[in-house]
């Protein structure tokens, strides 16, 4: 008679870490350096001619602005796929979910920008109440995206380097 013990996943050991490879950390530098630019040129926390504020970036903003990007950089570089036939290659190429990093990555924009340069709050609250309904509610956000990044950056890193292998009763 035939063992009816279930069929068990185990993950392999260091298997996350055998799938950072080159490619995952030249794709983190860039993703940092894009998201870098790409959230401080046009919140003008990097001073440049076309952009400016209206009123001086707060020092929290530049902290969620540092911090948010490496975890970006990072999220991004999750999508691109490990070496050919390496491990976690099944597993990476299967997930394609980017909802939560893309709602966080807008929620750090919204948090480090200036709240009166902010479009959609200045039609929906006017100057005062983006000053004072909006401005206040931006650290929150900020710190809320980041917690969204990371926790996005986990995710991806587990389903990433979930290769399993298969334990058939005997």
């Amino acid at each position: 008679m035939a063992d009816l013990t279930p069929i068990r996943f185990e993950p392999a050991p260091g298997t996350i870490w055998r799938t950072l490879d080159r490619r995952f950390w030249v794709a983190a530098l860039l993703g940092t350096v894009g998201t870098l630019l790409l959230l401080g040129i046009p919140t003008a926390l990097i001073p440049n001619p076309i952009f400016g504020r209206q009123i001086a970036a707060e020092p929290w903003a530049y902290w969620v602005w540092l911090a948010s990007a490496p975890l970006a950089g990072l999220v991004l570089a999750t999508y691109a796929a490990p070496a050919p036939g390496g491990p976690g290659a099944r597993a990476a190429a299967g997930e394609t979910s980017g909802s939560l990093a893309s709602i966080a990555g807008l929620g750090v924009f919204l948090a480090v920008g200036c709240p009166i340069c902010n479009k959609v709050a200045l039609v929906l609250l006017g100057t005062s109440g983006a000053l004072t309904i909006f401005g206040p509610i931006q650290p929150v956000l900020g710190v809320a995206s980041s917690i969204g990044l990371a926790a996005t950056l986990w995710w991806r890193l587990r389903t990433r380097g979930r290769a399993c292998r298969i334990r058939l009763p005997v």
